[in-house]
């Protein structure tokens, strides 16, 4: 006869009797079904009954601690519960007093959440935020980790590359390095040799030496191949304004499939946290914001199709047609371009070389563990850089905002500036660029200029990340939509001149607000020109432009 499967615990933390048992007794009412209540009142009573559950394998789904604790405050033990339930999701009591602390919080120990005190009625102030909780542990923090094994070593840049595909598609995975005894033995009992990283070793045993992202993302069950040749809409990039097409026109009936190169997110997915989002108070990390759109896309019927280059775009009568790098086509009545931008290189001499080998380009999460106590230097002044430095901050002995510009604040949010200022191991150096990376094997050193003096200074440098603004890369559709003079997209009114619609265009209206110059074409996000470059207007345009796609094909 099999066990029962225990139930996943709500823990909560708070060391007045009273307010321990209230929570408890509100939580119970609600989940008392599905998840058992365990009540600690101090941080290191609440440690002891995880290592406890941990042993007895009872999982731990979500965590409320009190701010204002004797011994260990609440941000003190949430920190080291982390160690102990590393997917327990984590909230934090506080008092209105303490609102500080707990955006401390979020923004230093990553927790998910803060509620404040009283939360009464529960329905409306503590509900939500435990459901919330829930839902994600249940998305992501059940699944074994150990299932996907990466084997390779940290300075190999298509090691890099193979983590950081599978971190963005939310697939959990196990590194080990070659270098240490596990990693030699799993390298060798796989058939392989330090040639062959990375080594994809998956659940059922089969090593993968070497393998592309699509390899990699068959193996690991994402979809990778259409069910249908005909769809309502194509959605091409799976960032905010794509995963807003997708899930907009998912729900309102069209047949709907979302081809992402790499991996759903873009930009934003690899962003540390997002907090001037709206609905999100307590900010939300870019990996929980696109995890969240991915599975409300599937939700209403959605198809995501992962490691999928679109090469070519075609218009055959009524039909868009869409073809990838391997010559298969797909194609259907309307097609929304969201494929967002790219950040450019950084143009100096040694960074080509390095990168993927302490150079990185965008956030790259997965190097964080490997920056403990190194000098890390980040490379812009837009809010990606400041959220970058934010996040590392954490893990580095210091971080070093690296600006061409004499300020931050003509390209940084305030909140993000005032963040920094804040952190004692982060500095910025203003008008000031990199000309030089070295280093044998990976990167070791970068020479900074100031660009008032000229002096040129060498640094010891760990890593260095890069976000210096963005490119479309939207050489793919030369000679079939129109774009302007640094490759974005123009739709709307910015085809008409001198009052006349764009050549061949052939319906008797103008371009609709967002469609580019192929009718049933249209374009949402970072990509089209004269965009906001917001998540939330990225969002907004995908939204809008499956209501122009409704409109198109009532014409039709």
């Amino acid at each position: 006869m099999t066990a029962p499967t225990a139930k996943p615990v709500l823990m909560t933390v708070d060391d007045d009797p009273g307010v321990s048992r209230a929570v408890a007794r509100d939580l119970r009412r609600r989940y008392g079904q599905d998840y058992r209540i365990v009540r600690a009142e101090s941080g290191p009573e609440a440690l002891e009954a995880l290592r406890e559950l941990t042993l007895r394998g009872e999982p731990v789904a979500a965590i409320l601690a009190d701010y204002r604790m004797p011994e260990m405050n609440g941000i003190e033990f949430l920190e080291q519960a982390m160690d102990v339930a590393p997917h327990a999701r984590r909230a934090l009591l506080t008092a209105y007093a303490d609102t500080d602390a707990a955006i401390q919080a979020i923004n230093l120990v990553d927790v998910d959440h803060y509620l404040l005190k009283p939360w009464d009625p529960p329905e409306e102030k503590l509900y939500p935020v435990v459901d919330a909780l829930v839902e994600t542990w249940r998305a992501v923090g059940i699944r074994p980790v150990d299932e996907i094994r990466v084997l390779g070593h940290r300075w190999s840049a298509e090691c890099f590359a193979a983590r950081d595909f599978l971190a963005r598609n939310s697939v959990p995975y196990r590194y080990y390095s070659i270098d240490e005894p596990e990693g030699a033995r799993l390298l060798e009992a796989a058939g392989a040799t330090p040639e062959d990283v990375p080594v994809i070793v998956i659940a059922d045993g089969t090593p993968l030496l070497s393998p592309t992202d699509a390899e990699i993302a068959s193996a690991c069950g994402l979809t990778t191949d259409p069910v249908s040749d005909f769809y309502d809409l194509i959605v091409i990039g799976g960032g905010p304004a794509g995963l807003g097409s997708a899930v907009y026109g998912a729900s309102e009936g069209l047949r709907t499939v979302l081809v992402e190169r790499q991996a759903t997110g873009g930009q934003a997915g690899q962003s540390s946290r997002i907090e001037n989002y709206l609905g999100f108070p307590d900010g939300v990390s870019g990996a929980q914001l696109t995890d969240r759109a991915r599975r409300q896309a599937a939700k209403f019927g959605a198809e995501v199709l992962t490691a999928r280059d679109v090469v070519a775009l075609e218009a055959r009568g009524s039909a868009r047609v869409v073809r990838f790098g391997d010559g298969s086509e797909i194609a259907a009545h309307a097609v929304v371009l969201a494929t967002g931008v790219s950040y450019r290189s950084l143009d100096a001499p040694g960074v080509a070389d390095l990168t993927g080998r302490g150079v990185f380009y965008g956030s790259a999460a997965t190097e964080a563990p490997g920056c403990r106590g190194e000098d890390v230097y980040i490379v812009g002044g837009a809010n990606s850089a400041g959220q970058a430095a934010v996040f590392f901050s954490r893990h580095a002995a210091t971080v070093t905002l690296v600006v061409r510009g004499a300020s931050l604040e003509a390209s940084m949010s305030s909140y993000l500036i005032k963040q920094i200022e804040g952190i004692d191991n982060v500095v910025v150096r203003t008008r000031c660029e990199v000309v030089e990376a070295t280093g044998e094997g990976h990167l070791q050193t970068l020479r900074l200029c100031d660009r008032d003096s000229g002096t040129v200074e060498a640094v010891k440098a760990g890593s260095m990340f890069v976000f210096i603004g963005a490119a479309p890369r939207t050489d793919w559709l030369d000679g079939v939509v129109q774009r302007d003079e640094r490759g974005f997209v123009r739709t709307g009114p910015d085809l008409i001149v001198d009052g006349q619609r764009p050549p061949g265009w052939p319906l008797d209206r103008d371009p609709y607000h967002l469609e580019a110059s192929v009718p049933g074409v249209f374009v949402a996000g970072d990509v089209r020109a004269e965009s906001v470059k917001r998540v939330a207007s990225a969002v907004g345009e995908g939204a809008m432009a499956v209501t122009l796609v409704h409109r198109y094909l009532a014409e039709q």
